[in-house]
């Protein structure tokens, strides 16, 4: 069968470490292979699903041995597989594909869509909808869940507890947002940063620092730096002040100054370039997440007013369960082919998980993979783009945090001691993800 070999992956691969860093962007689908089989993949029994089911939902956590010899044998190994396969949704019309949500329109046209011309049935799926996301919320903020997605049409959220990725307090981050977004939150009285924005800005301002000192302009000012939630400007002479040197050498006259609404259009041209783009990605902190909360719920650009997503509420992904949420599994086939190495063929076994794969099951995948496998595979992800500049790492926490204490509550997050150790991390990707991950001895290389 065709695997799609060879893949194109970027040439630089890391240095090997025993641990990959946290990937926060969501995976379409994972191609591992190894030259071990897959089999104690396949055909799990009736009472192997329960037990893994069970384990999930108790959040039992599973050590396996550094190498399992039989791993076909190993029913230990078999309910963990399941147990990691499972991520919860919300809302749930299995005849709709309800991941990804952007750029999703072909798949979902001509498909039912009872809810698109009955106002009264989307106020109805709008109100559960908002009862699954302050439900996700509120477990957030008692740390009974790790973290969470809105995926909508247009842009996606990504809400995290106090204490992972490196932060002291619950943040939110939504990518890509425009203008008009920005506009509103700001209206509702969120604030709000934008993080990569802000770092462009101070990188330029220092490396026109240093052309200035080189020259012998230490004299000059540098503009103000951007507070949070203001729009970046093309530039920092935008005001009348920055004309106050024309004043000195006595020919303001003679200089034609820009009026105040060629300054407002040149700042809308910039805000309005930056639209769609991972710069746009906007950070919110601590208790402005509660009014994003209520500005989300009461959002109507949540929703999409025409097209094959119209009146649909937006998804709803979470590690843990949730009210209204629907127990999902991801969909894992194994397959043998034959690839050409070294002009022979010899047997590539590989295993393909196809879905909304998070964070924390990419890092349980491979933690049961290294035992099952022998410290020896490669994998293959495939990255929903809009989610890759979640790895950016946002700097937010506090210098004296105290990590002990943020840390504290979540283990009982319902996710393994050693994925909540990676996933608390801070991000350390940049806007990249990870594309390529392989396994030698037991330890990674990765390529982003």
């Amino acid at each position: 069968k065709d695997l799609h070999l060879p893949v194109a992956v970027p040439e630089v691969p890391s240095s090997p470490r025993r641990e990959f860093p946290a990937d926060w962007s969501i995976k379409t689908r994972l191609l591992f292979m190894s030259s071990q089989p897959f089999t104690w993949a396949e055909h799990l029994k009736a009472q192997e699903e329960a037990q893994g089911f069970a384990q999930h939902c108790r959040a039992t956590e599973t050590n396996l041995p550094q190498s399992i010899q039989e791993p076909k044998l190993s029913t230990e190994l078999r309910c963990a597989f399941q147990q990691n396969l499972v991520y919860w949704l919300h809302p749930s019309l299995p005849w709709l594909q309800l991941f990804p949500r952007i750029g999703a329109d072909r798949k979902i046209a001509g498909k039912a869509c009872p809810w698109s011309q009955d106002e009264a049935l989307q106020q109805v799926l709008m109100s559960d909808w908002s009862v699954s996301f302050t439900s996700l919320y509120n477990l957030l903020k008692a740390k009974l869940c790790p973290y969470f997605y809105i995926c909508t049409y247009q842009f996606t959220v990504l809400f995290r507890a106090a204490g992972l990725a490196g932060s002291d307090v619950l943040t939110a981050v939504i990518s890509p947002t425009t203008r008009g977004l920005r506009e509103a939150m700001r209206n509702e009285g969120i604030e709000f940063s934008l993080p990569l924005v802000e770092e462009s800005r101070t990188r330029k301002r220092k490396n026109s620092e240093v052309n200035l000192e080189t020259e012998g302009a230490n004299s000059l000012q540098v503009g103000n730096s951007m507070e949070d939630g203001e729009e970046p400007a093309p530039s920092d002479d935008d005001d009348d002040e920055s004309f106050s040197w024309l004043e000195e050498m006595g020919v303001q006259d003679k200089v034609k100054k820009p009026d105040a609404i060629s300054i407002k259009l040149r700042k809308e041209k910039h805000e309005v370039q930056m639209d769609h783009k991972p710069e746009s990605l906007a950070l919110v902190k601590g208790t402005n997440t509660f009014t994003l909360l209520n500005f989300l719920i009461n959002c109507k650009s949540l929703v999409a007013v025409a097209g094959p997503q119209a009146g649909l509420p937006p998804t709803l992904l979470s590690p843990v369960a949730f009210r209204g949420g629907t127990m999902q599994t991801l969909k894992a086939r194994s397959i043998n082919a034959k690839a050409r190495v070294h002009l022979a063929y010899e047997d590539i076994f590989s295993l393909e998980i196809v879905g909304p794969v998070m964070p924390h099951s990419l890092h349980s995948l491979t933690t049961l993979l290294k035992s099952a496998q022998r410290g020896a595979f490669s994998a293959v992800l495939y990255t929903h783009e809009p989610t890759a500049v979640f790895n950016t790492n946002l700097d937010n926490a506090s210098p004296a945090l105290n990590k002990e204490t943020v840390c504290k509550d979540l283990p009982t997050c319902g996710l393994h001691p050693k994925t909540l150790d990676q996933l608390s991390q801070s991000p350390a990707l940049g806007k990249s993800s990870i594309r390529f991950l392989e396994m030698k001895d037991y330890a990674y290389t990765w390529k982003s």
